[in-house]
């Protein structure tokens, strides 16, 4: 992708950041709800043949995607399955309960 279609896919995507080659996100939730939102998102991935690098803590869950296969760059599959995540993120209700 050329670095204008990487900034106009980041913008539908407000919550998701750049760093260098990869796209990342923080969702504050419960440890457990993060575990079942992992297998959520381990589902997807399988059946696009992509994944995200996953950082899971008490009280968040962290989501790193570049496309190994491409050399560690940024496509559009990586921007595909960012929309994607944000989508499981919401149906597991990412913010946490009090």
């Amino acid at each position: 992708m050329t670095e204008q279609e990487i900034e106009d896919a980041l913008q539908a995507l407000p919550d998701w950041q750049r760093a260098g080659d990869e796209i990342h996100r923080t969702y504050p939730l419960r440890y457990h709800a993060g575990v079942a939102m992992i297998v959520h998102v381990a589902d997807r991935e399988r059946r696009i043949g992509h994944h995200a690098d996953i950082d899971l803590r008490i009280d968040h869950i962290r989501f790193a995607v570049t496309t190994h296969d491409a050399g560690h760059k940024l496509t559009r599959a990586d921007f595909d399955l960012a929309a994607r995540i944000d989508a499981i993120a919401e149906a597991h209700q990412s913010t946490p309960l009090d």
